[in-house]
């Protein structure tokens, strides 16, 4: 039988993600930002969660995505997702969440070379969707180098 992952889907622009479910803790609405100066550009502030401070991602910036044009009813389902990387929590705006799907493995093909500004480098793999398009898979561990994320986790203090 073929290996089954787990993806948390939701969309950045137009274009569909997924990112392993056991690397997302919770998804959040939109909460009270607060900036950050002298932050990485992509760095958006930084918010409390349950008395947690949690630097908040903004893939938009860092890959150049334009927003998604959003109806009310999306605007219900913005906010971040909560992933964490060694350790460190961190929050992911996006513009809309969408479901948690279970693919298998062997469905998994390599990335394109240039899928939509994203490098291939932050891209685990696609797989082809029926209805329309891929599903991207984002390499939550490589979206960041250790020193970006000693960076963000600095933010914090």
């Amino acid at each position: 039988m073929a290996e089954q992952r787990q993806l948390v889907t939701f969309y950045i622009g137009e274009e569909l993600y997924g990112v392993n479910i056991m690397d997302v803790k919770e998804i959040v609405r939109v909460q009270d930002v607060r900036s950050i100066p002298n932050a990485p550009n992509y760095v958006e502030g930084i918010f409390n969660l349950r008395s947690e401070i949690i630097p908040i991602i903004n893939l938009h910036k860092r890959f150049h995505i334009k927003k998604m044009a959003m109806s009310e009813e999306d605007e219900l389902l913005s906010g971040f997702v909560i992933i964490e990387i060694d350790g460190e929590k961190l929050a992911v705006i996006i513009d809309k969440v969408s479901r948690v799907v279970t693919i298998n493995k062997d469905d998994i093909q390599p990335p394109p070379q240039m899928l939509s500004g994203i490098g291939a480098e932050y891209i685990e793999g696609v797989v082809r969707q029926k209805e329309k398009g891929y599903l991207i898979i984002l390499d939550i561990h490589n979206l960041f180098n250790p020193k970006e994320l000693q960076k963000i986790s600095e933010l914090r203090k």
